[in-house]
């Protein structure tokens, strides 16, 4: 078998300049290039400078949306510490309020009980007296029963009459003054 090609083109060493092979190599590279930057450059260019767009709006929008946390985070800080403010002067507000009914209940209270007190006293007054006009009443019959044994014996019938109707006037207009 015979080849076409000369043996000593692919003996030739490695360090060996070959011209045409040289010529060969540049103008496939420059095509490949050309190519390569009217094809394929373009695009790739594109797609980085795409790329690096997409990464920096992504870190803007972080940037933004950590700045917008921290603010909602320093107001949410900031309506803590006023529902606590709020909380803790309802509840001093609340415990003066309960303090105060308290105190209101004690002196009502006291005044209901010093009503009842006085009422009391005041009915107590009133059977004292009723026990006495009583008493004195009994002692009055037993006075007027004895008297009357023993004016019974002294008096006739007509002065012992006198003697009872002046009695009962006596006591009907005494009776009429109390």
């Amino acid at each position: 078998m015979a080849w076409p090609l000369d043996m000593t083109v692919l003996a030739a060493g490695f360090t060996d300049v070959n011209p045409g092979l040289t010529f060969w190599t540049i103008i496939t590279f420059i095509v490949v290039f050309v190519v390569l930057r009217w094809k394929a450059w373009g695009p790739i260019l594109q797609m980085v400078q795409e790329r690096e767009k997409a990464i920096q709006d992504a870190i803007d929008t972080a940037k933004r949306e950590r700045q917008e946390a921290e603010k909602m985070l320093a107001a949410q800080k900031l309506a803590i510490a006023d529902a606590r403010r709020e909380a803790s002067e309802l509840l001093k507000k609340n415990l003066a309020e309960v303090d105060k009914a308290r105190e209101e209940l004690i002196a009502r209270s006291r005044k209901d009980a010093e009503e009842v007190l006085v009422a009391a006293r005041r009915q107590i007054e009133d059977e004292k007296l009723k026990a006495i006009a009583a008493v004195r009443g009994y002692a009055v019959d037993l006075a007027l029963l004895a008297a009357q044994r023993l004016v019974e014996s002294s008096l006739d019938e007509g002065k012992q009459r006198a003697l009872v109707t002046e009695y009962i006037a006596r006591v009907e207009s005494e009776k009429a003054g109390n």
